[in-house]
C-alpha cells in the first residue's frame, strides 16, 4: 500500500496510564490494518527522529501509530540527571500496559490489533508488557533493543516477535541471540542488517528496519483478524 491510498488523521492525545497522564501523538489512517504503539528507551521520547521515521513508514503502509512519552515531564527532567528511569523496565512496561488499556477503551482504536515497536531499553519493556497483555498484543518488533532486560518475562511472551539488530552492533547482537533462545513466542526471528550500527544511521539502513517492521506487523495483524470471528477493521 502507498500513502496515496490512506488519509492519515493526526491528533495529540493525553493517555491515562495508571496514576499518570502521558502525552502522545496518535496517527489514524483510514481503514487502518492495526496499530503500533512505540516503546522508546534510553532517554528518548515521542519526538525521536528515528522512531518518527519508522512511524511514517508504517502509516504509509496503512497502520495506525501511537508515539507516547513513557515518562512525565517531571520524570524526564529528573532522568536527565540520574539516567535511572530509562532503565526501569518495570516502570516503562507498566506505562505501556496503561497505554494499551487506554487504546482498548478508545472507540477509535478499540477494534484494532495492537503491536509494539521497541527501541533500546524499550525493547525489553515491550516484551514485559506483551507478556502481561497476551490477549491484546498481536506482534512485537525490537530495533537495536535490549530484549535480555525482559528477564523471566521472555518465557511468557506469546506474540510473534522480530528482533532487528545492526550487523556492526556486536554486543547487542550477542544479547539478542541469547534472548531469542529464551523467548517463548512460537513465531520469532532475529534479523541482522549488514553494515548497520546501533542507531542505524548509515544510508538506507533505517529504511530497511522500517520495511521489516511493516511487513512483520501487516502479516501478523492479518492473522490476528482472521482468528477473531466477526472482527472488522
Amino acid at each position: 500500500m502507498t500513502a496515496a491510498l490512506h488519509t492519515v488523521g493526526m491528533q495529540s492525545v493525553r493517555v491515562n496510564a495508571g496514576s499518570v497522564v502521558l502525552e502522545g501523538d496518535l496517527a489514524l489512517p483510514r481503514q487502518a490494518g492495526g496499530l503500533v504503539l512505540f516503546a522508546h528507551g534510553s532517554g528518548s521520547g515521542r519526538h525521536s527522529p528515528r522512531n518518527r521515521f519508522v512511524a511514517r513508514h508504517l502509516q504509509e503502509a496503512g497502520l495506525a501509530t501511537l508515539l507516547v512519552d513513557l515518562l512525565t515531564e517531571d520524570e524526564e527532567a529528573t532522568d536527565q540527571y540520574t539516567a535511572h528511569l530509562r532503565f526501569d523496565i518495570g516502570l516503562l512496561a507498566d506505562r505501556l500496559i496503561g497505554a494499551t488499556d487506554w487504546l482498548a477503551a478508545n472507540r477509535q482504536t478499540a477494534e484494532l490489533p495492537i503491536g509494539y515497536f521497541g527501541a533500546s531499553t524499550g525493547g525489553g519493556a515491550a516484551l514485559v508488557a506483551a507478556a502481561q497483555r497476551t490477549d491484546r498484543v498481536a506482534a512485537v518488533v525490537s530495533r537495536g533493543g535490549r530484549p535480555d532486560l525482559a528477564g523471566s518475562a521472555l518465557a511468557e511472551v506469546g506474540a510473534p516477535t522480530l528482533l532487528i539488530v545492526g550487523g556492526d552492533d556486536d554486543v547487542v547482537i550477542d544479547l539478542n541471540e541469547q534472548a531469542l533462545k529464551r523467548l517463548a513466542a512460537p513465531i520469532k526471528e532475529l534479523v541482522i542488517i549488514p553494515g548497520a550500527s546501533h542507531l542505524f544511521e548509515e544510508p538506507g539502513k533505517l529504511e530497511e528496519v522500517a520495511q521489516f517492521a511493516a511487513d512483520w506487523f501487516m502479516r501478523h495483524f492479518s492473522s490476528e483478524k482472521e482468528a477473531v470471528p466477526g472482527r472488522t477493521i
